[in-house]
């Protein structure tokens, strides 16, 4: 990270100035007062500007990485699973599930295995929709407490099904 410093930040300095010979003359009335600007002051600030700047970076690139879960549809070794089978969010936390091995694959979330009054078919994949290329991604983020069975549908007999507890 950059950082400030005198050397860097040149301020103009007007004391020693004369005035030229077509000046007009200031009467003692009309003198005004001026205390210098700090050097220090005007630093600080832009080194106050620069550490804020980057703390907000930083914390929205570990937001963003801790407000999302990968989970692997199709396991390295061809298996027809979900990769991890069981796990838990957080409400509000996104869930990716990443096409990994053994595709095409979707994601249908158990009508019967969710908290009472969610409507799986705003949290499932259509049924007929496939995610059929290695990459191919489907997220979903779940907002009410409690556990979602959920499954693909075309391996389904052959035991690909996962569960989340949201908390």
């Amino acid at each position: 990270m950059a950082a400030v410093t005198s050397a860097a930040l040149a301020i103009p300095s007007f004391t020693g100035l004369k005035a030229g010979s077509t000046a007009a003359k200031v009467s003692s009335a009309a003198k005004v007062a001026a205390s210098p600007v700090p050097r220090v002051g005007i630093q600080a600030s832009l080194k106050d500007v620069g550490v804020a700047v980057a703390a907000t970076a930083a914390s929205a690139v570990l937001a963003s990485n801790a407000l999302a879960l990968d989970v692997l549809l199709g396991a390295d070794d061809g298996s027809l699973a979900f990769v991890p089978q069981e796990f838990s969010v957080s409400a509000g936390e996104k869930i990716v599930f990443k096409n990994n091995a053994g595709f095409p694959h979707n994601v249908l979330f158990d009508e019967d295995e969710v908290p009472s009054g969610v409507d799986v078919s705003k949290i499932s994949m259509p049924e007929e929709e496939l995610l059929n290329a290695k990459g191919d991604v489907y997220a979903v983020t779940l907002t009410e407490k409690g556990s979602y069975s959920f499954y693909c549908s075309p391996h389904q007999g052959a035991g690909m099904v996962g569960k989340v507890t949201v908390n």
